[in-house]
């Protein structure tokens, strides 16, 4: 049942890629708040940065978990 979610077709595309490409999208997000707090341009606020640290930890997790369950 998961290999079918996994495989869910989105405009001919499988959801597994979709959450790999939101996955990096938050990570670059995250780093991109990091970076700009550390280099003194505070065009964000901080409290945006550990938000979208856990937002990047659960799609990263969830896309992982799809991944590995198509094999079993």
């Amino acid at each position: 049942m998961l290999q079918e979610i996994s495989y869910y077709l989105i405009f001919g595309k499988p959801l597994i890629m979709y959450l790999g490409v939101a996955t990096m999208i938050s990570l670059l997000a995250t780093a991109t708040i990091g970076f700009l707090n550390y280099t003194g341009r505070k065009t964000i606020p901080f409290k945006w940065h550990p938000r979208m640290a856990a937002l990047t930890i659960i799609l990263a997790v969830v896309h992982g978990v799809l991944g590995v369950l198509l094999y079993f």
